[in-house]
């Protein structure tokens, strides 16, 4: 891709391979978290098959190395180095170790991984409720752990929100579902929002360092293992109940292409603190009712950003 397209030149169908397709990243280190599976996998290969080297930060190494064995053999000549590294997010102690055992800079970190709304309340082993704890706090102790890494040379951070975002904002009084009774879809919806606040607010603390940081939707994408607690009819009844609306579905190919964009592609070299679906800047929604796309605005206020900065710093210690 030539630096003068822009995002608009990409649109719901757009792969992955697409938005990289001329985009050199060699010299350039990536890690992608839960690149084990569903769009992961293919954020990994689409920034290798750049140049970058990519690292897969994963919980089940077995899993991750079976995945960079693939995708190394079908890479292009040229491509980046693939590694594998163990990364529990609701480990805190594994979050820790990840980032004090990084070396040198880091250009791009995709936080991808994530859990999907369990059926009944499960908690990290320090408490939190599990989709909070992973979705956000997992990915902000990962972030700052490795902000002397980000900051060497003026990197990018992409965070893999949702649609489901509109679920709910960030109940700051009860983060954790302790005084009111466990929902999986407004749990999941407010780990969601959690992730663009938190792009919000990096993107306005390391501005300095040159340091940009965007959130997005992916998609509706089926072949994914992000559902993987969910059971079938726990959908089925959701769906039917009106209070689930879901865009087209997305193969994992076109899925990956809005964290790759805002991953490589020189079109948003500079823009920050934004919320992206289908490779450009989602439009503002006032209600759920009936959406299947745009941001709320409780999701991009600076006032929530700087408070759940402040609270998860705290939460963290």
């Amino acid at each position: 891709m030539s630096v003068s397209q822009t995002p608009g030149t990409f649109g719901v169908t757009t792969t992955a391979a697409e938005v990289v397709d001329g985009v050199d990243l060699h010299g350039r280190r990536a890690v992608v978290t839960g690149a084990s599976s569903g769009i992961g996998v293919e954020t990994a290969r689409a920034l290798a098959s750049a140049g970058a080297d990519v690292t897969l930060a994963v919980r089940d190494t077995t899993a991750g190395d079976r995945v960079a064995t693939r995708l190394a053999a079908g890479l292009p000549s040229g491509s980046g180095e693939l590694t594998v590294r163990r990364l529990d997010l609701a480990d805190r102690s594994s979050v820790a170790a990840f980032a004090a055992d990084w070396q040198g800079p880091l250009h791009i970190l995709v936080n991808n991984a994530g859990v999907m709304a369990p059926a009944e309340v499960t908690r990290t082993p320090d408490g939190h409720e599990q989709q909070f704890g992973v979705n956000h706090l997992g990915h902000f102790a990962l972030t700052t752990g490795l902000h002397r890494a980000l900051a060497a040379d003026g990197a990018r951070i992409v965070s893999v929100s949702s649609t489901g975002h509109l679920f709910s904002p960030v109940v700051f009084d009860d983060l954790d579902y302790r005084f009111r009774p466990y929902d999986p879809w407004t749990s999941y919806g407010q780990s969601k929002t959690a992730n663009i606040l938190f792009a919000v607010a990096a993107a306005e603390r390391w501005a300095d360092d040159g340091i940009t940081a965007n959130a997005l939707m992916p998609g509706n994408i089926a072949d994914t293992n992000l559902a993987r607690h969910m059971e079938m009819k726990q959908v089925e009844e959701f769906i039917a109940s009106g209070e689930l609306a879901l865009p087209p579905q997305k193969t994992v190919e076109q899925g990956a292409a809005t964290s790759v964009l805002l991953a490589a592609s020189p079109a948003v070299a500079g823009v920050s603190g934004r919320y992206f679906e289908d490779c450009a800047e989602a439009g503002p929604v006032t209600g759920r009712a009936g959406a299947v796309g745009g941001v709320a605005p409780y999701a991009l206020d600076r006032d929530n950003a700087g408070r759940l900065w402040r609270v998860s710093e705290a939460l963290l210690g």
